[in-house]
């Protein structure tokens, strides 16, 4: 990932992370010295892009599923990061993660609702994209953690929008809004949100990220947009509009 910058072991059969983490990871605002909670964090793709975009941050992740939880501990060591996996249920978080706050809190939620969907031959891979905990709950426990004007930053289908915007409207502010576009034309299929804690500024409903140039898959299948090239391949910051 990041054009080789970062490398990351994955399981040869179950989930492996594509853009979507390293798009999030692109997106958060930290710097050196501030802290970072990945819910869900899988292998940790997007906690080493994050890393080793941003060296000095406290790194820390909770994942359900024990071989992927030691795969993160390994990536992060593979890649010259400290930092520290809790394996266990983010509804039923370990008393470590509930002892600390965080500057920044991340998540690639599972995109799925359990049971809406055909179910993956691959256990592990079926608990990645359908996961059993509601994302109103992945946004409440997220700000749990959250220290005073901390942000929250989610990476997810654009149709489970109303879901997460009811939830940060509950437990955040400041929310605002990057909807991420395959192609010119194309209706919005991801979506980037953040909320900050104790946030008062209005809602923000920023202009679409366009992924990919050219106007079929055929024509640009692996060419991305200029601004998304640079983060892909070179590890640079995915900031939202000013």
């Amino acid at each position: 990932m990041l054009g080789g910058l970062v490398q990351v072991h994955q399981p040869v059969q179950g989930y492996r992370a594509g853009t979507d983490p390293v798009l999030l990871a692109a997106s958060i605002p930290a710097h050196a010295g501030q802290s970072v909670l990945e819910l869900g964090c899988g292998a940790a793709p997007g906690l080493c892009c994050l890393g080793v975009r941003v060296p000095g941050l406290r790194l820390r992740g909770i994942e359900l599923q024990p071989g992927y939880a030691d795969l993160a501990r390994r990536n992060l060591a593979s890649n010259g990061l400290e930092g520290e996996i809790w394996q266990g249920d983010l509804s039923d978080p370990p008393a470590q993660m509930k002892a600390e706050s965080f500057d920044h809190v991340i998540a690639n939620p599972p995109y799925f609702e359990a049971g809406k969907r055909i179910v993956a031959e691959d256990g592990g891979r079926e608990i990645a994209l359908a996961g059993e905990t509601p994302l109103t709950s992945w946004v409440e426990i997220g700000a749990k953690r959250l220290k005073p004007r901390g942000y929250l930053t989610i990476i997810q289908r654009a149709e489970r929008l109303p879901e997460l915007m009811t939830a940060m409207q509950t437990h955040l502010g400041a929310i605002e809004l990057l909807p991420l576009v395959p192609r010119v034309g194309r209706p919005p299929r991801l979506i980037l949100i953040r909320a900050r804690k104790d946030g008062r500024t209005p809602f923000r409903f920023h202009a679409p990220l366009i992924l990919h140039d050219g106007e079929n898959h055929g024509d640009s299948e692996t060419y991305y947009s200029p601004r998304v090239e640079k983060v892909m391949r070179d590890g640079a910051a995915l900031d939202f509009p000013a």
